[in-house]
């Protein structure tokens, strides 16, 4: 790594244990931005629609940054930082019957009334109809990151792992429902 990225990465780590909540707030919102630029382009959309990446924004910064920021404490207080298999197929276990399903009905909820304006009547028939498949596919993915983020990464890294393996996950979410639109058509 150059000298330029080394210091930024110094700079980085410093804030992040200087200001962690702060900073994985930050981090939150940029990754998910970048993640939805980069989706308007796979899916086809010619005009960045600036809105839309605002409003994702927001959502990785209220809610993303410090509920990943939060959940991560919690559970290092349950299993109190222990990083044995035992404890690590606990952890994940838990993750993945609660903050899963949570965060995947969260994000189709939010997507719904706030970024594509839709009444409540139905995005709620939305979610009945997508959770389902999207919530099998996250547990078919999400579990072998977490397992690596629990057993491997340190805690204040853990929301920026998992940021960034929910950037690839977002991309593939949103290339899986163009592949459904066109092969409506």
């Amino acid at each position: 790594m150059g000298s330029l990225g080394k210091k930024a990465l110094d700079k980085y780590l410093s804030q992040l244990y200087q200001h962690p909540l702060r900073t994985k707030i930050i981090t939150s919102g940029v990754l998910i931005v970048i993640n939805d630029v980069a989706s308007q382009k796979l899916i086809g959309i010619q005009k960045l629609q600036l809105k839309r990446i605002l409003l994702k924004l927001i959502y990785g910064c209220l809610y993303l940054g410090p509920f990943g920021h939060y959940l991560h404490q919690i559970l290092e207080r349950i299993f109190q930082g222990k990083r044995d298999s035992k404890t690590v197929a606990k952890k994940v276990l838990l993750e993945q019957l609660t903050s899963s399903p949570w965060n995947h009905f969260v994000f189709l909820v939010y997507y719904g009334l706030v970024i594509e304006k839709r009444t409540w009547v139905q995005v709620k028939a939305k979610v009945k109809k997508e959770f389902p498949s999207v919530q099998l596919s996250a547990w078919m993915f999400w579990p072998f990151a977490a397992w690596i983020n629990h057993q491997y990464v340190p805690l204040q890294l853990r929301v920026i792992f998992h940021n960034l393996v929910a950037f690839c996950w977002g991309l593939f979410l949103n290339l899986r429902a163009k592949s459904l639109t066109v092969n409506k058509s």
